[in-house]
């Protein structure tokens, strides 16, 4: 995968784990939340940042110290 396309994903994950933070909040603000449903969006936006952490590691070279 090019540069280019890793920060294009980048972007796209980034944006989809704000809102993901943003409905996790809306949810918990409600009443009764749904636990079954705010579980979900929390593991989404786990495997979100993982899958961020990866690709900003390929954007870093490997430094031999």
């Amino acid at each position: 995968m090019d540069e280019g396309k890793i920060l294009a994903r980048l972007n796209l994950l980034r944006i989809e784990h704000r809102d993901l933070d943003a409905s996790i909040v809306a949810l918990g603000e409600g009443g009764a939340p749904d636990q079954l449903r705010l579980a979900r969006l929390k593991k989404r936006k786990l495997s979100l940042r993982d899958e961020i952490a990866r690709l900003e590691d390929m954007l870093i070279p490997d430094i031999i110290a």
